[in-house]
């Protein structure tokens, strides 16, 4: 019988997609027979900049058998509870984007329609009082979950990392090369294709050498190497949606222990994004080349910055939107060679990280089933859509007209699934999660009632409870989230410790 399995995989690209890529397969991937080879050039480089991430991370550092300890010490991470955002309401306004619930549901009913509707009493609490995280976040605090906690808040703490990106790959490459992928230095000159078909047979590198596959993997950045100067793939432009398409990053001094969350400040052409690191701060400004000039955004940015600059200012830049087909033929593309969207919610290690996983399930072996392949793109493009429409929010639900970058963004033609959502909303505060997708009920309510988003009406059943018992309801959810804070520690300190036993 014939042997159809895929033996030999590509990858061209390292930095995160590429050695994420590649730690993962060697997991998963438990045939011997199967060869990894990961070829990337020192010449290059990578864009590396993203340094923030979402609690899916954990579980992808679990497959891969980390120590959480050492990851923190080796990475330069901290904790992260979730996204400070200033002045995308209104000027002077912010609001926390946390990872974890507001207050529980009852009888059904998300916990935001029993808030929205205790509000209407004099001296009611703030949304913040109700949610674990953003009482943390606000005192610099942290904890790990205690899954001996039943019924408490504080048996599922959700947070993520804030890392040193580039430190975080040079930490996936130890951890693909320990388990057998070989990693071959050069730049890629040539790539040679079947002619019956177009598949790519091999990499022409610098050198001479050829590197021949099955299965190739495009972890090239923005060029896509592979998937589009090659294949010819095609891009959707979406920056009619997100009209940011340029970045200045420099890291700076830190000005004190660092906090538990990621900042975003939008500004009169885009945002400025803080996010804190163990011997650092990472700062960046995404703006709109439009409305505002390079020198503009990096004085912006400078201005914004805690302390003295570490390195020269890096400048990007991208269009948001996505490939055509995120595999073609036999190519598959990871990272910015699938797409780009902005990380105004850190959502890029993300998408490697599900898109490898889909990967997985949709693995091909030598006859490329194009059922597969087409399933995986329909499956990209849903994620990256959903992921896509809740940024939109971002910007589209704003009060601020003191610029032009702004009013464009208030007034801008929005997806219908998106025009949908915010219509349903503002009747009468109803959230739906689809198709299991990336944010919850909970992140966009964060989002709507932060930027000042307030429904008609709350849900009509939960009219059956008295205002006494609605009140007694709400007064003891509040008392126990903050009774939860007894357990948790200085960020600092805590991290300190950990870092220091690993």
């Amino acid at each position: 019988m014939q042997d159809l399995g895929i033996k030999e995989i590509v990858i061209v690209g390292g930095g995160t997609a590429g050695w994420m890529a590649a730690s993962a397969l060697s997991i998963l991937l438990r045939d011997p027979s199967v060869r990894i080879r990961l070829v990337e050039s020192e010449e290059i480089g990578t864009v590396g900049v993203g340094e923030a991430t979402i609690p899916h991370i954990r579980y992808f550092n679990q497959l891969l058998g980390l120590n959480e300890n050492d990851f923190l010490r080796k990475t330069n991470a901290t904790f992260k509870l979730g996204i400070e955002f200033a002045n995308w309401g209104q000027v002077g306004e912010s609001y926390f984007h946390s990872f974890s619930p507001y207050g529980y549901n009852m009888d059904g009913i998300h916990f935001h329609h029993f808030w929205l509707r205790h509000l209407k009493k004099e001296g009611a609490a703030p949304i913040d009082a109700y949610n674990l995280q953003s009482l943390a976040a606000r005192e610099n605090k942290f904890t790990h979950p205690k899954p001996n906690a039943k019924g408490s808040p504080l048996a599922s703490i959700e947070y993520a990392y804030q890392f040193d990106a580039s430190l975080y790959a040079k930490y996936m490459r130890g951890v693909a090369e320990s388990r057998g992928v070989q990693r071959i230095e050069g730049k890629v000159v040539n790539v040679n294709q079947r002619a019956e078909d177009g598949f790519i047979e091999s990499v022409q590198l610098e050198n001479g050498d050829i590197i021949e596959g099955e299965l190739f993997i495009d972890c090239s950045g923005f060029r896509g190497l592979l998937i589009e100067q090659t294949l010819e793939t095609g891009y959707t432009d979406w920056s009619h949606y997100l009209p940011c398409d340029r970045a200045v990053a420099q890291a700076c001094e830190s000005a004190g222990p660092p906090e538990p969350y990621t900042r975003a400040t939008a500004h009169s052409a885009g945002w400025q994004w803080r996010i804190p690191l163990q011997n650092r701060i990472g700062n960046g400004h995404v703006y709109c080349s439009e409305y505002i000039s390079d020198d503009e955004a990096y004085a912006q940015l400078a201005k914004g910055m805690d302390g003295k600059p570490r390195n020269d200012p890096k400048f990007l830049r991208f269009k948001t939107g996505i490939r055509k087909k995120a595999w073609n033929k036999n190519v598959v593309s990871l990272g910015l060679s699938a797409g780009f969207l902005e990380p105004l919610e850190s959502t890029s290690i993300h998408l490697i990280q599900t898109a490898v996983a889909r990967l997985m399930t949709n693995f091909p072996d030598k006859l490329f089933n194009e059922r597969d392949i087409e399933y995986y793109n329909q499956r990209t493009l849903a994620e990256f859509e959903q992921v896509r429409d809740f940024l939109i929010l971002h910007y589209c639900a704003t009060q601020r007209d003191d610029s032009p970058f702004w009013n464009y963004c208030r007034t801008m033609e929005l997806p219908d699934a998106l025009q949908q959502r915010i219509e349903i909303y503002l009747e009468n505060g109803r959230l739906y999660r689809h198709d299991n997708e990336l944010f919850s009920e909970n992140s966009w309510f964060a989002v709507f009632e932060g930027q000042n988003y307030r429904p008609k009406r709350y849900h009509p059943i939960i009219n059956y409870l008295s205002d006494e018992k609605l009140d007694e309801r709400m007064a003891e959810i509040r008392r126990a989230t903050s009774k939860c804070m007894d357990a948790y520690e200085d960020h600092s300190q805590y991290l300190h410790k950990l870092v220091r036993s690993a």
